[in-house]
């Protein structure tokens, strides 16, 4: 048995420590909103925040986890998140989402690099590129990510 902090409940999980967090959420506890890609932490459908951080919760085991902070795509799209709140908001904004299915790693990614960019500061095509470069969209909305995480950082000015 394992405890785990995730969005700020701590939650008991009954899983071999190595389990990968992404099991952990989608099949101990129903949080089926962290996506299962490719399981090699190369398309960013699964990411999730550790400490603020954003990883690949299909490689990451709980075990690595233990007395972390674990942020998900239900919390940061909650409202409560300012940073993901505006990344939520500027996703709407610019229709993102064609099939969805990468969306919520997306937003993960996009929302830890906003917390990353000093306030008043818009990012570069660049620095958004970069920033994103480890989630793949199948549908290839990549200019709507790019307006929708520059958009939010205006926001947040």
């Amino acid at each position: 048995m394992s405890t785990l902090n995730i969005n700020g409940q701590s939650r008991q999980v009954d899983a071999d420590p190595s389990t990968p967090i992404l099991w952990a959420l989608r099949d101990t506890l129903g949080m089926t909103g962290t996506k299962f890609g490719c399981g090699q932490a190369l398309c960013g459908a699964c990411t999730v925040h550790l400490n603020g951080q954003a990883i690949r919760s299909c490689v990451t085991p709980i075990s690595a986890a233990a007395g972390q902070k674990i942020t998900t795509i239900e919390a940061v799209t909650a409202g409560t998140d300012k940073v993901g709140k505006a990344v939520h908001e500027a996703w709407v904004k610019h229709d993102v989402a064609q099939c969805g299915y990468c969306q919520s790693g997306q937003i993960m990614s996009a929302t830890a690099f906003l917390k990353t960019v000093p306030r008043g500061t818009v990012p570069t095509e660049a620095e958004i590129d970069s920033a994103m470069a480890g989630n793949i969209c199948r549908c290839g909305t990549y200019a709507r990510i790019r307006a929708a995480v520059a958009d939010a950082a205006k926001s947040l000015a």
